[in-house]
């Protein structure tokens, strides 16, 4: 095997001259180096983002970001790979920066894609609800409010960083690519697309790949000139990214610059909804969006509020910035709608001197409006928003708080207490709405019944530790009346799994466990079939009791689903073939719509600016629960990370654009001691369109809970007249707010 290393920009613009890469060919252990030029020879110097977008694989002319791909070399082992990038000499012009959006779309910025025929820095523009009826409730409403919301740019930052293995063998033709992937079958269809490779050639293993929340969804240069790498030398080419290339290069997350208006009575219902929104995508738009969303599903933001009219308008922009834009751990720019709408809610609640629940409560969606249509287009399938936001209430004592801040308030301390009750929307499909590259969202699964009654079962998701193992394989001997130990869950070789979309955006129970249950559904009709052969019986006088097949009237006389699975290979009726084994491909009529009540109470140290969060309380309704403990789990990780884009996580840049946290010592990850004890409880609204009334939970803490911690120091600082501050909320931030108004001084 050879180990492969990438030269990256040092500028975030700039014109390339000249690259030449005559030392490092010559250094020890060197066996190819790499250039854009060399890859557009192999039709190989751009690829497909997967928002319509083309990105170059190793910079052409010139480079777009700091940290862009320019050269690799491969050599015997990584140390002399990584010492012979320091021989390759590149002749850099440097250009105009713009890392500022708005001065981007400026007349006399300077355009950054001259590859475009387009020439702007402007990329699209998408709007979704009634401008006009938005217009006129806004011009007839008695109450406005608008505010400025930034939600900054973040990282996935999973464990470990990305990486892969291509391994081509110039005798049989066929490629294998173990790759460091959230959805296998799309990176098998997009390597051949690339390539050449004919797909059935292609295998793509993805192991255990430690954590992705949606950084492994995209196709990374680096993966590309790995494979172009061992298509020039025929043997296995490895590429393992390092941390800094994760944080400052793959695929980032939010990035929103958002104005919010609601149009309200006096006494806080709400009436209409206006969204303005600038997205910075960096050099090339990457984003993980179905092509129909260009910017996701931000057009969930009327939340679990009931607005008459909206809309809501989006404007992506070009930078000088690492590209991407994934759905970190929610579904398609969900945390950036969420985040939104809970803050402005909160501001008309303070402007209107109304108890942020009370609020809440007045323009919640009812219960019996669902299927609820909002006036952005979706079609919730269930909810029960108010019975979620009184547990909540009264499991955090809100009344009590309430008492002890006011006491405190009056003392000079400053306690907050901040609700945000979310809309989650998860499950992509349906294949006639949401797709990858065209390829249309559906999930499968695959299952076989051995003889013994030994079941395995194949998935085309891929887990990156979601518990898939257990969730799956209680679902599936749920439905087949056998052990959980009895199913064995396999994933992420194409070879063997059938074609899936992937892990993320919460879609794996919705839409895999869906495939899962009906796949085996489809195995009991046909045991049934056996059962009856066995019993002796027609078809219709056979009963299933979720443990057995019994027949009708004849008590005690009963076989089981290994009875009909041995009965499967060895005395299968007549006009029955014979075995027991399944396939189903799941189209979802719908997306699931969880939601939840959180609230986090904190005091702020008034000397140091230092926010304790003293308590958070995440009620969760995520539909019927698999498994309590698994989705305890996904609750407190993505808790956990909402905790730290609140507090701790921002990507800046210069004015250079020098990309100013690119390690984890500028680009903070909680430790155990920094992150707060969660206390959670749950509701349960199935949906009623999923086979077992599943919604999905995984992305839900880290879409609900940044706007509880902002709204809980924003609702703390409120005596001071603070209506808004941007995350992150930096204790010097809060520090300075306090000395402004002359609390520390």
């Amino acid at each position: 095997m050879l180990y492969m290393a990438i030269l990256r920009s040092p500028y975030a613009h700039a014109r390339i001259r000249r690259i030449d890469t005559s030392a490092a060919l010559a250094a020890p252990g060197v066996k190819l180096v790499l250039t854009g030029e060399d890859l557009a020879k192999m039709n190989l110097a751009w690829m497909p983002t997967l928002n319509g977008d083309q990105q170059m694989v190793l910079a052409v002319d010139k480079v777009l970001f700091q940290y862009q791909e320019v050269a690799a070399v491969v050599a015997e082992t990584r140390a002399q790979a990584e010492d012979a990038l320091q021989l390759i000499e590149v002749d850099y012009e440097p250009l105009p920066v713009v890392v500022d959006p708005f001065k981007a779309l400026e007349p006399d910025a300077p355009i950054l894609r001259e590859d475009r025929e387009k020439k702007s820095n402007h990329i699209w523009h998408w709007e979704s609800g009634d401008r006009e009826e938005t217009e006129n409730v806004f011009r007839d409403a008695p109450v406005v409010v608008k505010q400025d919301v930034r939600f900054q740019r973040v990282h996935p930052s999973p464990l470990e960083p990305c990486g892969c293995v291509a391994d081509y063998n110039t005798a049989t033709g066929r490629l294998t690519f173990y790759v460091t992937s959230q959805a296998p079958h799309v990176h098998r269809t997009v390597i051949a697309m690339l390539s050449g490779i004919p797909e059935h050639q292609i295998r793509v293993i993805s192991p255990d790949i430690g954590g992705g929340f949606g950084n492994k969804v995209g196709v990374y240069p680096g993966y590309v000139v790995a494979v172009a790498a061992s298509l020039k030398l025929g043997v296995p080419v490895k590429w393992i990214e390092t941390r800094t290339e994760n944080i400052a290069s793959t695929s980032f997350a939010r990035d929103f610059h958002m104005t919010c208006e609601i149009a309200a009575r006096e006494d806080g219902k709400v009436l209409g909804l206006r969204v303005k929104t600038i997205a910075d995508h960096g050099a090339f738009d990457a984003a993980a969006n179905p092509t129909k969303f260009p910017a996701g599903l931000f057009n969930i933001v009327t939340g679990s509020y009931d607005f008459k009219a909206a809309f809501v308008e989006v404007d992506a922009v070009y930078t000088n910035k690492a590209p991407g834009g994934v759905a970190y751990r929610c579904s398609f720019r969900v945390t950036e709608a969420a985040y939104l709408i809970e803050r402005t809610m909160d501001v008309l609640a303070q402007r209107l001197k109304i108890d942020p629940a009370e609020l809440r409560f007045r323009n919640f969606i009812r219960k019996d409006q669902f299927p609820y249509k909002s006036p952005t287009g979706w079609v919730y399938d269930s909810g029960d928003y108010e019975k979620t936001l009184k547990l909540a209430l009264e499991r955090i004592g809100y009344d009590e708080l309430r008492k002890e801040q006011a006491e405190k308030r009056a003392r000079g301390e400053f306690m907050g207490i901040g609700i945000s009750t979310f809309t989650e929307i998860v499950g992509g499909g349906p294949k006639n709405t949401f797709d990858i590259l065209g390829i249309k969202m559906f999930d499968s699964a695959e299952i076989r019944v051995h003889p013994t009654g030994k079941v395995i079962a194949r998935l085309g998701v891929r887990h990156q530790g979601q518990g898939h193992e257990t969730t799956f394989a209680q679902i599936i001997a749920e439905e087949l009346g056998l052990s959980a130990d009895d199913v064995l869950i396999e994933e992420g070789d194409t070879d063997t799994a059938p074609y899936g979309l992937g892990t993320y955006a919460s879609r794996s129970t919705p839409t895999a466990g869906a495939a899962a249950a009906l796949c085996a559904r489809r195995i009991r009709e046909k045991a049934r079939k056996i059962a009856a052969h066995l019993l002796e019986v027609g078809e219709d006088d056979v009963v299933w009791d979720g443990t057995a097949f019994s027949a009708k009237g004849l008590p005690g006389k009963s076989v089981t689903m290994k009875d009909v699975a041995f009965a499967a290979y060895t005395d299968v009726p007549d006009g029955v073939e014979p075995g027991l084994e399944a396939t189903y491909y799941y189209d979802p009529p719908n997306l699931t719509f969880p939601h939840g009540a959180y609230i986090a109470v904190v005091d702020i140290d008034k000397g140091t600016g230092a926010v304790k969060v003293r308590r958070f309380l995440a009620v969760d309704d995520c539909g019927n629960v698999i498994n309590p403990m698994i989705v305890e789990g996904q609750v407190h990780g993505g808790l956990t990370e909402g905790f730290a884009i609140a507090f701790m996580q921002d990507i800046p840049y210069d004015s250079n654009g020098n990309c100013l946290a690119p390690n984890w010592m500028d680009y903070l990850v909680p430790t155990a001691l920094d992150t707060p004890h969660w206390e959670t409880d749950r509701t349960v609204t199935p949906s009623p369109h999923h086979p077992i009334g599943a919604k999905g939970v995984g992305e839900s803490p880290n879409v609900g809970s940044p706007a509880a911690f902002v709204n809980a120091v924003v609702d703390a600082l409120s005596p001071l007249g603070v209506e808004h501050i941007d995350m992150p909320l930096y204790p010097w931030k809060i520090w300075k707010i306090l000395r402004e108004h002359g609390i520390n001084e």
